[in-house]
């Protein structure tokens, strides 16, 4: 397999790694040096494209590469603001994308048990419940696109919360939430690659569900798994469409 890689940086390179590892070859490299190459014409020349760019730089990547009929793994986050307008336009142009806010197998399972969880844990309301994410200071979004997606799961078993906020710690702006807001609290700390926990606690006692990435190879592996996935498909995905971990 073919692939493109926009947004060349730490990710990129183990993206890289992990790609020809299983055989692939990398035939487009993108990043802030070399925009120029970032063609219908070079996109071409792939079978798939990894996006790990800027939140900035996702949308256009995103156009041209529905331009060059390529599909496309996105792993950036922050755009999700314009998501149903890139699900039409994807649809309409029989075009191809799969994105995550996290393509961790660890954390897809992190995922799929923290609902699990909150559906146990709406039942007692005496606990309270929050989201804590600590990643590196080059993290350019807060909340992380892993954070909503836990805040969204908590969101969709937990009655007594209706939405989430988030608190940049260190921004100077405190936070004061109102009883039916889920606090997602964002730490900014060098060199780490990523930790979601959701705490719900109690008078009585606490319960902490924590995924630690020891490094970002797990993300980077996942999103080349993804591109493999998506080669031969149309349509426009989420990364539940690729895992599966019904019990």
């Amino acid at each position: 397999m073919k692939i493109a890689i926009l947004g060349y940086g730490k990710m990129g390179r183990i993206i890289e790694k992990f790609a020809t590892e299983r055989g692939h070859d990398i035939v487009l490299k993108v990043n802030i040096d070399n925009m120029e190459d970032l063609t219908v014409d070079n996109l071409q020349k792939a079978d798939v494209a990894i996006d790990f760019s800027t939140p900035d730089s996702a949308l256009s990547n995103i156009e041209l590469c529905f331009d060059a009929k390529l599909p496309i793994v996105v792993g950036t986050t922050g755009w999700y603001g314009h998501l149903q307008e890139v699900k039409n336009k994807c649809e309409d142009g029989n075009n191809s994308l799969l994105y995550a806010s996290n393509f961790s197998v660890g954390v897809n399972v992190f995922f799929f048990v923290n609902k699990i969880l909150a559906k146990i844990m709406n039942k007692y309301p005496q606990y309270e419940v929050q989201v804590e994410e600590i990643h590196h200071t080059e993290k350019l979004d807060s909340p992380s696109g892993t954070a909503m997606t836990i805040a969204e799961g908590i969101l969709s078993e937990l009655g007594r919360k209706n939405e989430w906020v988030n608190e940049l710690i260190g921004s100077g702006e405190e936070l004061i939430t109102k009883p039916d807001q889920l606090l997602i609290e964002s730490h900014r700390i060098e060199e780490v690659p990523g930790t979601h926990t959701v705490i719900y606690s109690s008078e009585v006692d606490d319960i902490e569900f924590k995924h630690k990435a020891h490094s970002r190879a797990g993300f980077a592996l996942g999103a080349v798994l993804a591109a493999e996935w998506l080669q031969d498909k149309n349509g426009f995905y989420n990364i539940t469409d690729m895992f599966d971990f019904s019990v």
